[in-house]
Formats: C-alpha cells, structure tokens, sequence
C-alpha cells in the first residue's frame, strides 16, 4: 500500500489510515484471533481460530465491491469460516487472492507483486 497509496511504514500510523481511507481502503485482517508457533499460516491451530465478523462489517459498509486477501491462507479462512455466514450482496462480492506480500514470498519478484496488487488502486472508490 505503500507504493500504491503513498502510505508506507516511514509515515506514521495515523496518517498511513487516513491515506488509506481517503482512498477507499480499509485492511481487516479475515482472522480476529488464532494461536501459532512462528509466523508461517500453516503454523495456525485451526482449533483455535476465531474469525472477524464480516456480516456486521460489511452492514456497516453497504459501498464495498472488492475484497482481496493477501495470499492464500487468508482466502481459505475466509471461504470455510466466513462466506457460508453470508447473506445477500455480501455473499457475492468477487474476492481476489493476490500474492503474499510477506518477505518469505519468495514465488514473484516485489515488481510483480506490486503489479498484482495494483488492482487495489485500479479498483478504488476514489482514485
């Protein structure tokens, strides 16, 4: 998001938020809450796994149109524990899995990544 929005890790939180919002970005993580040993999403006790309430969130924000997951593991949570909760226009928004941004992604070079994640911008509300 950095390079898309100008919201980098060297600008401070509050203002990185802001940058975001007056985009039309807002960054929810699929999982509230879960136990792992490291870092990795294969390392996430599946038992322990609590997930974001999406109904209430996207009630609350009728505007959204695109959902996208960074890799994965966030797009498996989310179509086993969340989609099936889903009602009406929430239940058919197109999500998007793009590639993992983390260091350890090792698959794309950060050029390819970022154009992958450009859809971002192509696709928010107040470009």
């Amino acid at each position: 998001m950095g390079e898309l929005f100008g919201a980098g890790p060297e600008r401070d939180y509050v203002e990185r938020f802001k940058t975001m919002k007056s985009n039309g970005i807002a960054v929810w993580d699929v999982l509230a809450s879960a136990r792992r040993v490291g870092s990795l999403d294969s390392a996430i006790d599946k038992s322990t796994v609590d997930v974001n309430d999406f109904s209430q969130f996207y009630a609350g924000h009728r505007s959204i149109r695109l959902v996208c997951f960074n890799g994965r593991g966030a797009q498996d949570f989310y179509k086993r524990r969340v989609l099936p909760g889903l009602e009406g226009w929430a239940s058919e928004i197109s999500p998007h899995v793009l590639p993992s941004t983390s260091p350890m992604n090792t698959t794309r070079t950060f050029e390819e990544k970022l154009a992958e994640w450009s859809i971002v911008k192509s696709r928010s509300s107040r470009v």
